[in-house]
Order: structure tokens, then C-alpha cells, then sequence
């Protein structure tokens, strides 16, 4: 990390080589975890907890019998659509496939497959329905639901070869990229156009747009920006029997019967592989600050927001909440001094603004953060000065994920609930664990650190993390069905943006009546009836 030519390369490329650094480490078995370099937040990984696999799921299920094993001529089919360098069946190199990035689910795959056109995905996927092959679509391998993970042999077949930018329209805005493109890449190629991509997260450096978009994923400026339900204009995805759909013509009005892509954005690989996308892209701001703030309660939170979105408006384009016990697990995540020094506040905000006068936006964000002050929303607060400690203050969210891994596994709940009540699920999983005695931030022989909540206020989605020291089905127990009967009470959803992949896929009825399920079962039947993708998730 202190090679300089590791620093003059793109932040892209730096995470890349600590992710495969993290891998080596794990398939050799040491316990590690890396901090952040040079202002990146990098993954998290601890040899502490072990990997849930197919028999150590509390959610029991079995292996369906319909699904073919994989067999040798198979593997040779493959080899002769993909070269031999596509074709991944190294046990060593399968796990970084087979294991979610936060060590809670591992598979069994044999068989990684890594297409570099639609033409080749079209062939794999036929052979695999005609001969009931079981697959699993994979992007960057950023889910926290286990979705993009096999739970038996099913073939991971994964885009990170397809990932070309196809081409950018600079008057409509449009970007039309491959599937496996990384979302923090399609950005920088916007920027240097002027534009921005719609969509931006802690885990941008890895995560795909495919992946992005088959798991509507939602992000810290939906606030400002909207969900990709509105912003996807088209796309192209590979249906299970080898059809390939194509909407990739991109108009953004198109009245003529039922919008198809909408399918497939947030289906989670379930009725398809997507191979392309079509999005929307608004002009890049010409100026962007951001607030940090100390509030007293999660009430003063609301007020704040409330204040924010009267005095800020157009230029508001984020506003994060983190209680007191997401920033010390941060803290101690980056080995650094809280950014407000003046006390140990029980929550924090960071407000973001974008526009085109960073003269006038800033004047709007201090007198808006004065009001707050003289108003008693605020206790404290700074506001960054340049480009640096805009990217330092927003370490400070985005470091969250990776800092509640810091004993050795997190249980994540990302859940959307009415605002008046969405901090009230942390403050009651609290007291279970307190109940149960087996949590506690700083005694070693407790299974559970602490739970915590951060998230997108403007939104109305929670990010209820437990963190732990080791994966545990006593654990389990605790949390569920709790936060999800605690959510239906609430008229909430089990999933604001995460997906429902393995963890959630038998709680779907908390948020979903008999008719939407029996809908959506219907239409998976449909279009995937030998049910080859993605098996034992979604419902």
C-alpha cells in the first residue's frame, strides 16, 4: 500500500488489487483485515465466523432432485463456446465465486463460467435449461442477501467479462453499457462527459450494473435522483431458453403496451441473465459540499430533515442518518478521530448538496446549518472546506459496512418503515439481545457486539445491522421472525433495496398479500419453467 505506483493508479484498480489480496488471503486461511488506503473503503474480512453452507442453514432446504449434476461432457459443451480461460473449475478459485463478500453463505459450484458476449450466454443458458442444469447469475458479488451465491452445485455463470461501454449519447444523456461494466467505472467515463450515473454506493468500486439494476439497487442519492425503475430505459437480458429480449432502443416515451424491462429490474436473476442496459444519466453537478451534524435524539433527525428539505431543496441530493454506535464501530475501523471532537452525540447526519453555483449552494448550506444551530435541531456541526474532507466526512457512512464486520460477521437487515417509527426496530433488537445476555461491545465471550442502525432518512429505509462475533442459529432465533413481524406491524417491507435472495425468500408474506406472491410465482413459472435460474431464492 505504500508503493507509489500503487497510488497513481485509478481507485478502481486499487480496490481490485485488495479485494484479490483479501482473496489470497482467505484461501489461505489467515485472519486479516484491512483498513482504509488512501481514503478508500475496502472489504472487510475476518477468519473469525465461518460460512453458513447447505447443511449448517437454519433455513433448511434440500438440494431438488431435478436439476441435472454437473457431468464431463457438459464442461466440454462449455469449452466449446467459451475459451478455456472462461472456464473456471480450480477448487481454490471457485470459493471466491462460491462466498459472499460477507462470509455468511458459501456454495458448493463446480463450474464458474465467464461469457464475454450475449451470443455466448444465449448458448450457455439453452444447453443448461434443455439439460436442467441449475445456474446462478453473478456480478461483482457485492449482495448481502446471498442471492448472487449457489446454495448447492448449481454453475455460476459471470458477467465480469461483458464489461464494455457500448456508447453515450451526449445531448439525450443516455449510456448503454454491458452488464459486467463496474458501476464506479461507467461513472469516471461520465464524468470526463460531463455526466453522472443515477446511481452511487459504498461498494461502487466493485459492484456491477447488471447486478446493479437486477437488484434495483437504491443507493445514497435516490433522494435526489429516484429508483432505477424510473431511470432504466431499456434493456437487454437473456431469457432461460436461450431467447434474448432487447428494449436497448432506449426512448424514453414508449406508450405501447406492458414496459417488459420493468420485469426485470429487481427480479434477482430469477427469470433471466441481464446482458445490457440502457439508463438515463443527468449532467454532473458543478458543485458538491456536505455537512456533518450532531443531533440529541432520532427526533431532532426528522426535524432536521424536515428543515433540509425547506431550506436546501433543489441542491439537496443526500441526507444520512448513523446512530452513536455505527461511528464508534467506524472509528475503530479506520483508526481515526470522530470528525466532531465536542462530545459523543446519540446520532449524526451527513447532508449532501449538489448544483451548479458552489458559491450560492454554500452560502444556502451555512445559513441552513446556522438556523439548525440557533433552532437547538443541531448541537454541532461542520461543514467541509474542499474536495478532501468532502471525501473524508463521507468515509464516515460509507465505512459502516465494512466497520460492523469488525468481530467477525454482521447480520444485515435493510428495511423500509414509516420515518416516525424506523429507529424503534434497532432500539427493540437491543433490548432482546440485552435480555438474552449476549451482546456487548467489549466483553470477548459474547456472541453479539452491538446492533446499530444508519441509513437514507429521505428515503424512509433503515439499515439495521447486528454486528457478531460468529454467525449463530441462537443468533438467528432472536432477530427472526422478530424484525420481520416487528416491519409488518409497521406496514413496512422486509427489503427497501438489498433484495430478498436466500435470507428473506421465506419472509416475502410479511410484505407481500397471497395475490402478489401467487403473481409473482406465476410469472416466474412462465418464463422459467424447468426453474434453472437462480433456485431456492426470491420466493
Amino acid at each position: 500500500a505504500t508503493s507509489s505506483w500503487i497510488k497513481k493508479l485509478p481507485s478502481t484498480m486499487q480496490r481490485r488489487l485488495v479485494q484479490t489480496a483479501s482473496y489470497l488471503i482467505r484461501r489461505n486461511n489467515v485472519a486479516c483485515r484491512f483498513s482504509r488506503y488512501n481514503g478508500l473503503p475496502v472489504a472487510s474480512y475476518s477468519t473469525k465466523t465461518v460460512p453458513f453452507t447447505a447443511d449448517t442453514y437454519s433455513q433448511k432446504v434440500q438440494r431438488d432432485a431435478k436439476f441435472k449434476q454437473l457431468e464431463s461432457q457438459d464442461i466440454e459443451y462449455f469449452k466449446s463456446v467459451l475459451p478455456e480461460n472462461s472456464i473456471i473449475t480450480d477448487e481454490d478459485d471457485l470459493l471466491f465465486f462460491n462466498e459472499d463478500w460477507m462470509r455468511k453463505y458459501r456454495g458448493q459450484s463446480q463450474l464458474v463460467l465467464k461469457p464475454k458476449t450475449t451470443e455466448q450466454v444465449a448458448s450457455i443458458l439453452k444447453y443448461c435449461n434443455d439439460n436442467k442444469l441449475a445456474v446462478v447469475p453473478q456480478g461483482g458479488n457485492t449482495g448481502l442477501v446471498g442471492g448472487s451465491n449457489p446454495i448447492f452445485d448449481e454453475i455460476i455463470i459471470s458477467l465480469s467479462a461483458m464489461n464494455k461501454i457500448r456508447s453515450f449519447d451526449p445531448v439525450s444523456g443516455i449510456l448503454k453499457v454491458d452488464a459486467g461494466v463496474i458501476l464506479e467505472t461507467a461513472d469516471q467515463y461520465l464524468a470526463e462527459q460531463g455526466y453522472i450515473f443515477p446511481l452511487d454506493l459504498g461498494a461502487k468500486g466493485s459492484c456491477h450494473v447488471g447486478g446493479n439494476v437486477a437488484c434495483n439497487a437504491g443507493g445514497l442519492r435516490l433522494l435526489r435522483y429516484g429508483s432505477l425503475h424510473g431511470s432504466v430505459l431499456g434493456l437487454e437480458a437473456v431469457l432461460p431458453d436461450g431467447t434474448v429480449y432487447n428494449s436497448m432502443h432506449s426512448l424514453r416515451k414508449d406508450n405501447t403496451g406492458y414496459d417488459l424491462k420493468q420485469l426485470f429490474i429487481g427480479s434477482e436473476g430469477t427469470l433471466g441473465i441481464i446482458t445490457g442496459v440502457s439508463i438515463l444519466c443527468p449532467s454532473r453537478p458543478q458543485a458538491q459540499n456536505v455537512a456533518f451534524l450532531a443531533v440529541s435524539s432520532y427526533e431532532a433527525v426528522q426535524k432536521v430533515f424536515v428543515q433540509a428539505r425547506k431550506e436546501l431543496q433543489e441542491i439537496l441530493s443526500a441526507f444520512e442518518f448513523m446512530d452513536n454506535t455505527s461511528q464508534k464501530l467506524t472509528a475503530k475501523h479506520l483508526g481515526l478521530e470522530h470528525p466532531i471532537e465536542s462530545g459523543d452525540f446519540p446520532f449524526y447526519v451527513l447532508i449532501e448538496t449538489s448544483g451548479s453555483n458552489k458559491e450560492h449552494d454554500d452560502e444556502k448550506l451555512e445559513t441552513f446549518l446556522g438556523n439548525a444551530m440557533e433552532e437547538g435541531l443541531v448541537d454541532d456541526g461542520i461543514i467541509a472546506q474542499d474536495e478532501a474532507q468532502i471525501q473524508s466526512l463521507w468515509s464516515w457512512r460509507e465505512s459502516i459496512p465494512e466497520a460492523t464486520t469488525i468481530g467477525g460477521g454482521v447480520y444485515k437487515y435493510d428495511v423500509s418503515i414509516p420515518l416516525a417509527d424506523l429507529y424503534g426496530l434497532v432500539e427493540d433488537i437491543n433490548t432482546r439481545l440485552n435480555d438474552a445476555g449476549i451482546a456487548s461491545l467489549d466483553d470477548e465471550s459474547k456472541l453479539v457486539l452491538a446492533a446499530l442502525g444508519y441509513g437514507h432518512i429521505g428515503d424512509g429505509n433503515l439499515h439495521l445491522n447486528v454486528s457478531v462475533r460468529k454467525y449463530s442459529p441462537e443468533i438467528e432465533t432472536i432477530l427472526e421472525p422478530f424484525v420481520y413481524e416487528w416491519i409488518a406491524k409497521k406496514n413496512g417491507s422486509i427489503s427497501a433495496e438489498h433484495g430478498l435472495g436466500f435470507q428473506k425468500k421465506n419472509y416475502i408474506g410479511y410484505s407481500k398479500n397471497e395475490i402478489e406472491v401467487k403473481l409473482i410465482k406465476e410469472i416466474k413459472q412462465h418464463y422459467d419453467p424447468n426453474g434453472i435460474m437462480n433456485p431456492y431464492k426470491y420466493v
